[in-house]
């Protein structure tokens, strides 16, 4: 597996395919192969590369001082993008990835060509109500991970409280098997991820958000109609924030448009890249 060396330290990242890069953005407590089955659809015609974010599923723990606020994974992620060299990426997220994307996209848009924003945190709704204690929750020592210890239970991760709200199917016990994994296999990822957490917070998000007001590349909104987490509304929103942005509407899913809508997921995501010079004005983006 592919990693770069940082300032913030060592990012693991999978590297598949040929063609315009896409750089995908995963969710907390989530790693990259979250992606895979649009990966899997899009690797025949562009290179795909999905990181694993310092979010509590890494594999090796970030240097000791580094920035682990929202801001500051954006700012990881800018440099992964200048480290990698990859001229008018186009950037996806999806959960926390969205609200990531976007402080990126307004922070740092120097070398973002396209923006695409999946179901995620928008505006104020960072984290989303379910998951309000998480920051309380990091501030006392230990209590994160004995919360955690659950989500090695199966019955418990499709509860509202773990990970049942993201998506309308099964949920991905092989990927969570992984994630947790990585969490309890390292103290120096559980540091991280608790340090993220005691931050976590809509701040940057609200900032990011006004920012976008004046963002002039291409940007595709595609939020799930059904989303128990992230209302339909805030792609609305954003839509009419960013300039020229398009709004698609996924059906049948919730968050993980991924695993529950991986074709037409997949299929408006190149279709936009197709459709639309990086840098020029977006083009109409319409479900078939």
């Amino acid at each position: 597996m592919p990693q770069l060396t940082l300032d913030q330290g060592t990012v693991h990242y999978r590297d598949t395919g040929e063609g315009e890069p896409v750089l995908l953005l995963h969710g907390y407590l989530m790693g990259g192969r979250l992606w895979e089955p649009v990966v899997d659809r899009l690797a025949p015609d562009f290179r795909c590369i999905t990181p694993d974010l310092p979010l509590g599923a890494h594999r090796t723990p970030m240097n000791p001082g580094a920035d682990l606020s929202l801001p500051g994974i954006a700012r990881l992620v800018a440099d992964m993008v200048a480290a990698l060299d990859l001229p008018r990426v186009t950037l996806v997220g999806n959960d926390l990835g969205t609200a990531i994307a976007q402080i990126v996209a307004a922070r740092h848009p120097a070398r973002i060509g396209r923006l695409v924003l999946t179901s995620g945190e928008c505006f104020d709704n960072c984290p989303s109500p379910w998951f309000r204690s998480l920051p309380l929750t990091a501030r006392v020592p230990g209590l994160l991970t004995l919360v955690f210890q659950a989500l090695r239970l199966r019955a418990v991760r499709r509860t509202p409280f773990a990970y049942g709200l993201l998506t309308k199917g099964a949920v991905p016990h092989d990927l969570i098997d992984d994630w947790m994994g990585a969490y309890f296999a390292d103290p120096g990822v559980r540091r991280d991820c608790v340090e993220f957490t005691r931050g976590f917070g809509p701040a940057a998000l609200l900032d990011a958000a006004e920012r976008l007001a004046s963002f002039d590349r291409p940007t595709l909104l595609a939020f799930a109609r059904e989303d128990r987490q992230f209302p339909y509304a805030h792609g609305e929103r954003l839509a009419a924030i960013v300039p020229g942005a398009r709004l698609a509407t996924i059906p049948d899913s919730r968050t993980w448009v991924m695993l529950d809508q991986p074709d037409l997921t997949a299929r408006l995501i190149g279709d936009f890249i197709r459709s639309t010079p990086a840098g020029a004005a977006p083009a109409d983006v319409t479900p078939a």
